[in-house]
């Protein structure tokens, strides 16, 4: 499993059209092969921060089925509008510890 992790910033006063875009979003997710959980989450401490989890079964299902496929221009034609910086995303492989999913 792969955990996909992004910051994204959206200007402050655009963050409820934002959420409201990213339900839709997930529903793209969620019709990708290899997706497996999403979250997203609001930063307490800055206003407009949010950090974007996404389980992968593994790193080709993002990089190449999800990224490569037309899922993804629904996806940032959905979302994309309210990034006001690009995203700033890493991948990361669990190594330790007991690992429960996203919901």
């Amino acid at each position: 499993m792969i955990l996909e992790a992004a910051v994204l910033s959206i200007a402050p006063a655009q963050k409820a059209p934002f959420e409201a875009a990213f339900a839709q979003a997930r529903q793209v997710l969620a019709e990708s092969p290899g997706y497996l959980a999403v979250q997203l989450q609001r930063c307490i401490e800055a206003d407009g921060r949010y950090l974007l989890l996404i389980q992968w079964r593994t790193l080709d299902d993002h990089l190449i089925g999800f990224r490569g496929s037309p899922r993804f221009s629904q996806w940032r034609a959905l979302i994309g509008p309210f990034f006001t910086a690009p995203p700033e995303l890493y991948h990361y492989e669990q190594v330790g510890g007991e690992g429960a999913a996203l919901q």
